[in-house]
């Protein structure tokens, strides 16, 4: 039998950090004191001599993001009481499948909204693939125009908890975004909902704010192949943007200091995806860099024939340091900041200099 999954017992020694959905311990596992996350509304609070189960395979992994241990079980809560209104499963047929009320459903408030749904009428929607991509753009366009109302939708191609995200709740803390809505098996949004359709319109009709931005959570899966990354949701996105009639403006993963070959310039996530994923349209916004890089990015989309079937618009992306600087965000993609990877900062930045002036 192949073993899945790994899973320890351990005791909590300390609680470093708790919030209302989320609390970072510390566990004692033979001898040897390890991170570990505990989610509240899944496996109760946690206290210090808690004896609890653990996940530990993503740490026997090595994984980056995801790298520490879950909590499983804690023995102090041995039992709970469904409460709460809603009737959609997420982590269906898991071990830890939860009750969650979609906003679509029939017991929600807000189910006629989505009958009697017509279009986005031209909303705004930034489509990214990082999660690292949500804090610049948000911090581009509240820096620009504060009265911008943000919401961000967080798919599941990543992390499926959005408390795992310390960007989010960062975010929110700062009034930076205003809410969040979670889809498919991603959950803990201030609205759940199904999948990508319904949660544009929730964006659009429920939320009403002035531009949604959607990406997945904190860690993105690849392989090295072609297709097998789950950035490759962002076409889909794009296209779903343009079936409820919103405007898609596309954010390429643009870099100049990734050290593998194939994420040189254009990612070849964002080659593969505007070129064979995608079967409608949008705009893709390009940073303006200095000559030689730009010239690079140029030759990229004319041999992808990129302008063909998107908008192709170019803008100064370059004050986005002042506006991470201004709300105090330290902000890292693939383990490099600012001064590490210019090129993918002032792309976003150059997002969100574009949506300001469509706004204005």
């Amino acid at each position: 039998m192949i073993n899945l999954l790994s899973y320890r017992k351990a005791i909590v020694v300390e609680i470093s950090e708790e919030h209302p959905k989320v609390s970072w311990v510390k566990v004692e596992i033979d001898n040897s004191i390890s991170k570990a996350i505990n989610y509240n509304d899944l496996t109760g609070t946690i206290r210090e001599g808690d004896v609890v189960i653990i996940n530990t395979t993503a740490v026997e992994l090595s994984l980056g993001t995801g790298g520490v241990h879950f909590v499983i079980f804690n023995f102090s809560n041995q039992s709970k009481i469904l409460d709460g209104k809603g009737h959609i499963m997420k982590l269906r047929y898991t071990p830890h499948q939860i009750r969650c009320l979609a906003a679509e459903e029939e017991d929600s408030e807000y189910h006629n909204i989505f009958n009697e749904f017509k279009s986005l009428n031209g909303h705004k929607v930034i489509v990214g693939t990082l999660h690292s991509m949500l804090a610049p753009i948000a911090a581009m366009l509240k820096w620009l125009n504060d009265d911008i109302k943000i919401n961000y939708l967080m798919t599941d191609g990543g992390s499926l908890p959005i408390y795992f995200s310390n960007t989010v709740r960062n975010l929110k803390d700062k009034e930076l975004i205003y809410k969040t809505i979670t889809i498919g098996h991603a959950f803990g949004g201030d609205l759940e909902c199904t999948n990508i359709y319904t949660g544009l319109i929730a964006a659009k009709e429920i939320l009403k704010g002035d531009v949604t931005i959607v990406t997945m959570g904190p860690g993105i899966v690849g392989t090295g192949t072609k297709y097998g990354f789950s950035g490759i949701e962002q076409g889909q996105i794009i296209d779903a943007v343009n079936t409820l009639g919103g405007e898609a403006i596309i954010v390429p993963r643009i870099s100049f200091k990734d050290s593998r070959e194939r994420h040189f310039g254009l990612s070849h996530h964002t080659k593969t995806v505007l070129t064979e994923i995608t079967k409608t349209t949008g705009k893709i916004i390009i940073p303006i860099l200095d000559e030689e890089k730009l010239n690079i990015l140029k030759s990229q989309i004319e041999k992808l024939k990129l302008y063909e079937k998107y908008d192709i618009i170019y803008e100064y992306g370059d004050k986005i340091v002042k506006a991470l600087n201004y709300f105090n965000l330290e902000v890292k993609t693939m383990g490099r900041g600012y001064e590490d990877d210019k090129e993918f900062f002032e792309t976003l930045g150059a997002v969100g200099f574009h949506i300001n002036k469509e706004l204005i």
